[in-house]
C-alpha cells in the first residue's frame, strides 16, 4: 500500500516548540518539502506528494528479518572462504584453491593491484558491511543506540558500491566454462557457498542504511510503545 501524507505546514516557534515537535516532521529529502509524520502500518509507504520521493516506510517486518539474515550470510561468508572454489584435474594432475589462495597466487604472479581488488571487493568490504550491519542493529530492538551510529551508517552506504561477490562469481563461472574443454572441473563448495551469499546479499541490500535513522529516531512508532527487555 502507497500513502502519501499531507502536507503540513511549517511554522517557526520558540526554540522550545520546535524541540517538542521536531519528531512530529519530515522533510522531503529531494524537494525539502516538511510534512506531518504518520504512523504507518505494515508495508505502507509514505511519499511526497510534490515530487514523489519516498519519504518514509514501515520497516518492522524487515528489521525483524535482517538480523537472521545478516548472520546467515556471514555463516555462508565464512564457508565460501574456508573451502576450495573448484577443482581441476588435468592429465592426472589435480589441483584446488581457495579465494584467499587465489590472492596469493596473483600476487606472487606480480598482479598485486588486481589481488588487492579481489581481497577488497569480495572478501573485505562485504564482510565489513555484514559486521556494522548487525553492530547497528541488534541494539535498535532495545531502543539502544551504538556508539559511533551515524558515522558507521554513512560508511555503511558507502560501502555498498564496492561489494562485488556477484561480479567475482560471474567472472569465475565465465572461466569455468572455458576451462572446461581443457580439463575435468569440479565444483567446490565455496562456489555453492558463494551463490547462496550473493542471493542473500541481494535481501540484505534492499534495507537500505536510511532506515536505521527512521528506527532511531523514531523507535517507538516502529518497535511499539512496550517497554524495552
Amino acid at each position: 500500500m502507497i500513502l502519501v501524507l499531507e502536507s503540513f505546514p511549517f511554522i517557526l516557534r520558540a526554540p522550545e516548540s520546535q524541540m517538542q515537535e521536531a519528531s512530529e516532521l519530515i522533510a522531503c529529502h529531494e524537494c525539502d518539502a516538511v510534512y506531518q509524520r504518520l504512523r504507518l502500518k505494515q508495508q505502507e509507504i509514505a511519499h511526497c506528494e510534490r515530487c514523489g520521493a519516498e519519504l518514509e516506510r514501515n520497516v518492522e517486518r524487515q528489521l525483524a528479518t535482517m538480523v537472521p539474515l545478516a548472520v546467515a550470510c556471514l555463516i555462508v561468508f565464512i564457508i565460501a572462504n574456508t573451502f576450495p572454489i573448484v577443482q581441476i584435474e588435468m592429465q592426472g594432475i589435480r589441483s584446488s584453491t581457495t579465494l584467499l589462495g587465489a590472492v596469493i597466487a596473483l600476487t606472487r604472479e606480480g598482479m598485486a593491484p588486481v589481488a588487492v581488488l579481489v581481497l577488497a571487493t569480495t572478501m573485505l568490504f562485504p564482510l565489513l558491511q555484514l559486521l556494522i550491519l548487525l553492530y547497528l542493529l541488534l541494539p535498535l530492538p532495545r531502543r539502544g543506540v551504538p556508539a559511533g551510529f551515524n558515522q558507521l551508517a554513512r560508511l555503511l552506504l558507502m560501502l555498498r558500491p564496492w561489494g562485488m561477490v556477484e561480479v567475482f562469481l560471474l567472472g569465475v563461472l565465465v572461466a569455468l566454462i572455458k576451462l572446461s574443454s581443457l580439463a575435468e572441473v569440479i565444483p567446490g563448495v565455496a562456489l555453492w557457498a558463494f551463490a547462496v551469499l550473493t542471493v542473500l546479499l541481494v535481501l540484505v541490500v534492499t534495507f537500505s542504511p536510511r532506515y536505521l535513522w527512521q528506527v532511531r529516531d523514531a523507535p517507538d512508532r516502529i518497535l511499539g510503545k512496550g517497554s524495552s527487555a
